[in-house]
């Protein structure tokens, strides 16, 4: 018979520094509260500079850290790290490998990259106590085709990358929008090859119809007004969903994660496709779904039972000296998430912790030298929290406010929409 267990859940970790040395009371508080729980799950942001090497594959916003950044979060408590964002492929596939190995030297539970494709959609599973615990990680770009994960053939080597969901980048635009674009293709276009030449290293999108224009690799459909669509792969998604449905068929406690960038132009909103793939995750049998890549806190829901962090912002952020591009202030303020759950692993009640990165004055340029986060005082924890309910809300979850902290209750671990 399984026990009752806690699985505490925290904004990504963008760590590059050692922060096992840290003195700070505030920061000591947080790592006993994620050391208290059974699981504790963060999105592990960054690859490992390690044994295989590796080579920078972009520009301004590159990154990679010392292994010793691994043991940095053992320190604090974690346990369970996704590896599927945009940061995991930044060294390539050496990076990749020296990840996959320094990770498991630790013992994390652990998915999201792997050497093959196959290998990159297996689940991670690890058993805690009595009870087995399966993460299913994915990413959904945007980024090069060439960062994903990819098999072997007859003619190409396997490629070790990140696990990718599917997805692509409509512009819908109004009909003069539309013939300007398709004028300014015309006048450049000088040979039938013109679309194939600025595809590479991809290959060229397929168009569906007389409607769509393939505008140097990202598709414009004509249309009575202007929007953008994220359309999700109906095949991709299906092979992630039944990963899902192999790992609960197993018996386990399955963690769904999304990593990804397609933000609305309010970041602190949620996607519409990214609610139906939350629900869909669930449905195929997941206990709880995370997402990660917008940088601020976003709403929560309940569906089925199952919680659902649609983005839980920054815990560890950190940033080169100058970088000055992240300074809204949402983007340095969290929770720690610890849910409850019985025997029967149905959710009991969820406790939001607010946390602040490098301290309340945020209206600052010392960017770089936030390392750590810290309680929120009270009265910015209480805006927080307050904030909160009201965006999740929406979703048809109540947070009431305790203190400094938010709390959800689930009624006979019941409460879904």
């Amino acid at each position: 018979m399984s026990s009752p267990f806690t699985l505490a859940l925290t904004g990504q970790s963008l760590i590059h520094h050692d922060v096992r040395q840290v003195s700070d009371d505030g920061f000591a508080a947080i790592k006993a509260l994620i050391r208290q729980a059974d699981i504790a799950f963060t999105n592990f942001e960054t690859t490992i500079f390690g044994r295989h090497g590796g080579w920078p594959m972009k520009g301004s916003y590159f990154g990679c850290s010392a292994p010793v950044v691994l043991d940095s979060l053992k320190d604090i408590g974690f346990n369970a790290l996704s590896l599927s964002n945009n940061h995991a492929f930044d060294l390539g596939p050496p990076g990749v490998l020296s990840t996959l190995e320094e990770v498991a030297e630790r013992a994390f539970l652990h998915a999201g990259i792997g050497i093959n494709a196959a290998d990159a959609r297996r689940p991670g599973t690890k058993t805690f106590g009595t009870r087995q615990v399966a993460l299913v990680a994915m990413d959904a770009g945007p980024g090069p085709a060439t960062m994903y994960a990819a098999d072997a053939t007859d003619r190409r080597p396997a490629r070790p990358g990140v696990n990718g969901l599917e997805v692509s980048r409509r512009f819908e635009i109004e009909p003069t929008v539309f013939a300007s674009l398709t004028a300014i293709q015309e006048a450049f276009q000088s040979s039938p090859m013109e679309r194939g030449n600025y595809a590479q290293p991809h290959d060229p999108p397929e168009l569906q119809s007389a409607d769509e224009i393939d505008f140097y690799g990202t598709i414009f459909c004509r249309s009575s007004q202007n929007r953008r669509r994220i359309l999700v792969d109906e095949a991709s998604l299906q092979g992630h969903l039944s990963k899902i449905r192999q790992a609960a068929a197993e018996g386990a406690f399955v963690i769904a994660y999304l990593h990804h960038h397609h933000w609305e132009p309010n970041w602190r909103e949620v996607p519409t496709w990214v609610q139906s793939l939350a629900c869909a995750c669930v449905d195929a049998g997941a206990r709880m779904f995370v997402s990660h890549g917008a940088p601020v806190l976003q709403p929560i829901e309940i569906y089925r039972g199952a919680p659902i962090f649609f983005g839980l912002g920054n815990f560890l952020f950190h940033l080169n000296e100058g970088e000055v591009v992240w300074s809204a202030p949402d983007v340095w303020k969290s929770v720690v998430a610890t849910c409850r759950f019985d025997e029967s692993a149905k959710l009991q009640s969820i406790d939001l912790h607010p946390i602040v990165i490098g301290g309340e004055r945020l209206e600052t340029d010392n960017y770089h030298e936030r390392i750590v986060p810290v309680p929120a005082p009270k009265r910015l924890a209480i805006e927080m929290i307050e904030d909160l309910a009201v965006r999740s809300q929406k979703h048809g979850v109540t947070i009431s406010l305790e203190e400094c902290r938010g709390r959800i209750v689930v009624a006979n671990g019941r409460e879904a929409r």
